[in-house]
């Protein structure tokens, strides 16, 4: 089995008067996180940990933070783009495991929401999507959320080529034993008896 594996990383501070998102979902806060995008640390490095999967680069080369097109974008939008690179490679999500660092809020009570709204966005079972919260002691990062993502992804299967009968069934004798087997296992139908010479027919003069 092809299979990789993807690191990604985000942090972004907080600040007052944006909205908190945090894996596509607003979150009641009194401050949300800085960023010229919508600061979604959650969303960010798990785009990254599926462009280093395939090697794909990370989301700053594809949405500079300079680039005003992407002032306050939905980070969903980053994520598709890492989801296409992932397809165009021939792989697809094996299972995302995430770690949140951060002081408040508290993740946990709204960890199982935000679990199936990323699963939906990246379009698998939400038993693929890990989410969970570490609380920065003694770092002092208290005013920062950020983020760890590692992604195991696998490459698709490329569907087997049919072969013909032909190619398989070398003579009439085995195409007739065939139709006989699909026969008796699909209507029930005896096996057709084969009867043997008493006596070797060849010698009949």
């Amino acid at each position: 089995m092809d299979i990789r594996i993807g690191i990604g990383y985000d942090s972004h501070e907080f600040k007052p008067g944006v909205p908190l998102r945090i894996g596509g979902m607003t979150i009641d806060h009194p401050e949300g996180l800085a960023g010229h995008s919508d600061g979604d640390v959650l969303l960010h490095a798990i785009t990254d940990a599926l462009l280093g999967a395939v090697a794909a680069g990370d989301i700053g080369s594809f949405f500079p933070p300079g680039d005003p097109r992407w002032k306050n974008a939905d980070s969903a939008i980053f994520l598709n783009l890492a989801m296409e690179e992932l397809q165009n490679a021939g792989y697809r999500i094996v299972n995302i495991d995430t770690t949140l660092v951060l002081a408040a809020p508290k993740i946990a009570p709204i960890a199982g929401e935000m679990r199936a709204r990323v699963a939906d966005l990246l379009n698998v079972n939400m038993e693929q999507v890990s989410i969970k919260a570490k609380t920065p002691e003694g770092l002092g990062l208290d005013h920062v959320a950020q983020c760890h993502a590692v992604a195991l992804v696998e490459r698709v299967p490329e569907p087997d080529e049919l072969k013909s009968m032909s190619a398989v069934i070398e003579t009439t004798r085995q195409l007739e034993d065939v139709v006989e087997d699909l026969v008796t296992s699909v209507h029930g139908v005896p096996k057709k008896r084969t009867l043997t010479p008493i006596f070797d027919t060849e010698d009949i003069t």
